[in-house]
């Protein structure tokens, strides 16, 4: 099983559907409850936090962007993996542990794209 390590900046655990978005141009592509993975947010990317079932970022800290909108909206983020954009996949089922700062990949690489 695959673990990526983080900062854990909002607590809570959940299970879910990977949708990695690196820019503003593929919005449209996420699904309201999938969990977003990119390399961070600002304030354009609210509405997929908004909707999101957890947050997974490559850059950042307790008072990110991510993190605090992640608190704010009550849903588990894990910021500053680093590269969880390179080694996570859409489609793929991972769990976000908020708590503990771990994302731990459940299922193979899957791309239902």
């Amino acid at each position: 099983m695959t673990e990526i390590k983080g900062i854990p900046v909002s607590t809570g655990k959940v299970r879910g559907r990977v949708k990695v978005i690196l820019s503003p141009k593929d919005f449209s592509k996420f699904e309201a409850g999938e969990i977003l993975v990119s390399r961070s947010t600002n304030p354009e990317w609210t509405p997929l936090l908004a909707v999101a079932k957890a947050v997974v970022t490559d850059t950042g800290g307790a008072l990110c962007h991510a993190a605090i909108v992640s608190r704010e909206y009550g849903i588990p983020a894990v910021v500053g993996t680093q590269n969880a954009t390179e080694i996570l996949k859409d489609g793929q089922t991972i769990e976000v542990n908020g708590s503990e700062g771990l994302i731990r990949v459940s299922e193979p690489e899957v791309d239902k794209s």
